[in-house]
């Protein structure tokens, strides 16, 4: 596909600068940690708060299976951010709003439109681009088939449907129709101290772009683990790996880039109802067939950020 995606603001070619996410992630990691440190008068005791947590948002990219508890809302923002390609500026931001139930103890239904903010500057493949773009609308159906407090581990089933307006990796105006599936397993290693993950995700996906007869398919398969330990009650630190896979075709047809990225995790519970979360992975290593590159900077970023906050009701 000759376009690609991305957001935020450029800076001046030849000078890296942290991306100023990373230094928003910060300040907000900074600020949830003091909110959740219980005081000395704080009723709660170790362990009351891991009990109350939904692992699903522990671990940063990686997800966990818990889906909440029956006749459980959720809303929620999900932002991420990437930024980096092999020349020029590259700086992609999507925010995603969405609304979760879970109709059985079993059984999660969500809806979610994204917005995304795109500045590309002189990247290879890429047309200039600053814009702001409705990037899809997904449903999210997830199925628990085992529970980790009453199994070894916890095991969901995600399909995640969307039909987007944009190209996702340029922000060009473009039809996309994609989906999701993933397989989620968590288990808790230290009884109320230490949780683990371990994700399986296919992403199939199509695009055509406005003007182009041209229907690009491609799929990603990405493998995930992260750990997060809880340092005090509601509040974990933690770390992921994720191994990726792009290949051109919806059935891996042939392998076109790979990637690793690595990085730390938050989650904090602010208040009873309240929790947010975040994360920052680089890519370690990558590459394409036939490149001696270290890493794949067309296919992916070298920095990809995340930042969650949600509420139940």
């Amino acid at each position: 596909m000759s376009s690609q995606r991305t957001l935020v603001r450029a800076w001046p070619r030849g000078r890296r600068r942290v991306p100023i996410v990373t230094h928003v992630l910060a300040l907000v990691v900074f600020f949830a940690s003091a909110w959740a440190r219980p005081t000395a008068a704080d009723p709660r005791k170790p362990g009351d708060a891991a009990r109350d947590i939904d692992s699903e948002h522990l671990f940063g990219f990686t997800e966990g299976s818990d889906i909440g508890e029956r006749g459980e809302r959720e809303a929620e923002a999900d932002s991420t951010g990437r930024f980096g390609k092999g020349g020029g500026s590259y700086a992609a931001l999507s925010t995603a709003f969405e609304a979760k139930y879970t109709a059985t103890d079993y059984f999660r239904v969500g809806m979610s439109a994204t917005l995304a903010a795109y500045n590309l500057s002189g990247v290879p493949g890429f047309d200039d681009r600053n814009a702001v773009t409705v990037q899809d609308i997904a449903g999210d159906l997830r199925y628990r088939m085992l529970d980790r407090e009453k199994a070894p581990i916890g095991l969901t089933f995600a399909f995640e449907p969307h039909w987007g307006f944009a190209d996702n990796a340029s922000g060009a105006p473009a039809d996309r129709l994609g989906a999701k599936f993933s397989l989620l397993a968590d288990s808790e290693l230290v009884a109320d101290r230490l949780y683990g993950a371990l994700n399986l995700l296919y992403e199939p996906e199509q695009t055509r772009l406005h003007g182009s007869s041209e229907v690009a398919r491609e799929s990603t398969l990405t493998f995930g683990a992260a750990v997060a330990a809880q340092i005090r009650p509601g509040l974990f630190w933690g770390g992921e790996v994720r191994y990726l896979q792009r290949y051109d075709g919806l059935a891996f047809d042939s392998l076109a880039g790979q990637a690793v990225y690595a990085g730390p995790t938050f989650y904090a519970k602010l208040a009873k109802d309240w929790w947010i979360s975040a994360a920052w992975n680089v890519q370690i290593a990558g590459g394409k067939p036939g490149l001696s590159s270290a890493l794949d900077l067309t296919d992916f970023e070298r920095h990809q950020a995340k930042l969650r906050l949600g509420f139940t009701f």
